[in-house]
């Protein structure tokens, strides 16, 4: 089972915290909305999760069960989460956001020595080597060293909470207190609403213990290199959250400016109007407009109750979510030459939707700037962005590789045509990187460029022959 997109929150403090975790995880709802759990710690770990989102499953009298001063929590599109163990340790829940690339190898050797498995979830493979090592932190340890992916996760015991992120750092994991409250998150912006303050990132390969003394790092697992998850800035975290102390806004707004710079430089564009896709678009589309000076208009109102359609569980869903979330402001729209920004371009659907609705709502010309460059690769640590085969860029170009500028321009106007837009440009990943602020060697770009951060030598297209 690939491409887990979740979120974890853990809170322990000197008063019973079950409002604050359901609070927390639902701020992080937009990390995954299939399914929800919280397990407490009490008179042992009470635990409930449940199919579908927090506010809408999680009742009141449910909450009231659940107490104790610390807990963990979990948002899932894949896996319900946390799951809860008896152990020859004791009672442990454990809940994880990522992906575990050598799963089925993992599991065949288990189940070789006898382990059995409920539904091969990824948590499990995770909380059996915990368990195994007869110790949490060492059990840790061994996690790094037996996994290859990505994970950010906690472990609810009845010492407190212990936080890992993996030794690449590919998601991200913060620590927020206010001195009696002390909580980790796959966001800063669930600590920021719960009145937190942001105390520092989990570092990669970092175990922390979380309990009545705050943070205490109890571990650290050396790493060759770092990898941040740069799609995580792009698209994936929310716009008010800061992650490994780059905000979210910054990056994008960066980004942005990029795409308006680039436009600048080759000569200027035509146009009335900048505009963004919501959500994800907003803040690259404010970018361009503070870069250009061009216009900022709102073309399409956003359904509020509507998920992100890059989260949904299926094709299907995500066009009926797609379709549902956005509607065309025609007046905004009519007699006007458009640039529209979005965060990327995966399969090519939703992009070729949204500018013939504009061009049917009466738009001279609609020109799509795209923040990410072209996707190349699909994920393997954590983000969904398909097979090989519905990538609309591998279309045009197969082996997946660049050998020019001219070669992305020459797919940017084949793309324009697939799409009926007027010009397709996207940033480069000099651009993106640029944008950020990071440098490459402390980022995963293999949606990308191929390289598996792992050995920036071995690439995934000759890893995955």
């Amino acid at each position: 089972m690939t491409g887990e997109k979740c979120g974890v929150f853990a809170m322990y403090g000197n008063d019973e915290c079950v409002h604050d975790i359901y609070r927390g995880l639902d701020f992080l709802q937009h990390r995954g909305q299939e399914y929800c759990g919280i397990s407490v710690f009490g008179d042992g770990i009470n635990h409930v999760t449940h199919h579908g989102k927090v506010v809408e499953r999680f009742t009141d009298a449910e909450l009231s069960q659940l107490q104790g001063r610390w807990g963990i929590g979990h948002v899932s599109l894949l896996e319900r989460q946390p799951m809860k163990w008896q152990t020859h340790i004791g009672e442990v829940a454990v809940a994880f956001s990522g992906n575990v690339i050598n799963a089925d190898s993992l599991i065949e050797e288990m189940m070789a020595r006898g382990k059995s498995f409920y539904k091969q979830y990824h948590v499990e493979i995770l909380s059996k080597i915990i368990i195994e090592a007869g110790d949490i932190v060492d059990g840790l340890v061994k996690v790094a060293s037996k996994v290859r992916g990505a994970y950010s996760l906690v472990v609810l015991t009845k010492e407190g909470i212990y936080a890992a992120r993996d030794p690449l750092g590919f998601r991200p994991l913060v620590l927020g207190s206010d001195g009696k409250r002390h909580a980790v998150s796959s966001e800063s912006r669930a600590l920021q609403n719960l009145d937190l303050e942001i105390v520092r990132d989990v570092e990669p390969g970092e175990v922390v213990l979380i309990d009545h003394r705050g943070f205490t790092t109890v571990c650290r697992v050396p790493s060759k290199r770092i990898a941040h998850c740069a799609f995580e800035w792009a698209y994936t975290a929310s716009i008010d959250s800061i992650i490994d102390g780059l905000s979210v806004q910054e990056a994008r707004n960066n980004l942005g400016r990029e795409l308006a710079q680039r436009d600048i430089d080759e000569g200027g564009i035509e146009a009335d109007i900048v505009a963004p896709i919501p959500l994800s678009g907003i803040g690259h589309a404010i970018g361009y407009h503070m870069q250009s000076g061009m216009n900022y208009q709102e073309v399409f109102l956003y359904h509020r109750y509507a998920d992100r359609s890059y989260m949904q569980a299926n094709q299907a869903a995500r066009d009926r979510m797609a379709k549902r979330k956005l509607s065309v402001l025609t007046h905004a729209v009519k007699n006007r030459r458009i640039v529209i920004c979005d965060d990327s371009i995966v399969r090519g659907t939703q992009i070729r939707h949204k500018v013939r609705d504009l061009k049917d709502a009466g738009a001279r010309e609609v020109h799509v700037r795209v923040a990410c460059p072209p996707l190349m690769y699909p994920c393997d640590f954590g983000i969904s962005t398909r097979t090989r085969e519905e990538l609309i860029a591998r279309r045009f170009l197969p082996d997946g590789k660049f050998q020019s500028l001219d070669e992305q321009r020459a797919l940017e106007r084949w793309i324009a045509a697939e799409t009926a837009a007027d010009s397709v440009k996207f940033n480069s990943i000099d651009a993106f990187v640029r944008a950020l602020g990071i440098s490459r060697g402390r980022l995963c770009l293999a949606c990308f460029d191929g390289m598996w951060p792992f050995n920036e030598q071995e690439s995934r297209q000759q890893s995955f022959k």
